[in-house]
């Protein structure tokens, strides 16, 4: 399982990239795995601010829709496009090219709030 060390992570299965006020965000390898084979992204809140914890989209595999939860506070400023046509670029590039939307922050200090890389090795080992 693939959790870089680099990233901070959510209860939820998002992980998150900060570079200064802007957090990219996608789903973590081990859940893209327990997804399965995803066949569509849906992120229907670009230019809107969304409340941490809030749905900003849901992610369709074979079997199954779950929703995505934001992490931080924000404003939806991207969408990976790349995902309308590759969705399955989530299952095989969960951290790089799968990569969902990229967010600019409205309160910083809500990323002490986030996981480390080994809090989240914890919590999925359950």
């Amino acid at each position: 399982m693939n959790i870089p060390a680099e990233l901070k992570y959510t209860k939820d299965h998002e992980w998150v990239k900060i570079d200064g006020d802007v957090a990219t965000i996608g789903i973590t390898d081990f859940a893209q795995s327990e997804l399965g084979d995803i066949v569509y992204v849906d992120v229907d809140t670009l230019d809107d601010t969304v409340e941490i914890e809030e749905v900003f989209g849901s992610v369709e595999a074979v079997k199954t829709v779950s929703d995505l939860f934001m992490p931080l506070t924000g404003e939806v400023i991207e969408f990976n496009e790349t995902l309308e046509d590759e969705p399955e670029l989530v299952n095989s590039d969960p951290y790089g090219n799968g990569w969902m939307i990229k967010v600019k922050l409205s309160d910083n200090s809500q990323v002490e709030g986030l996981l480390d890389a080994e809090a989240y090795q914890e919590l999925i080992k359950g």
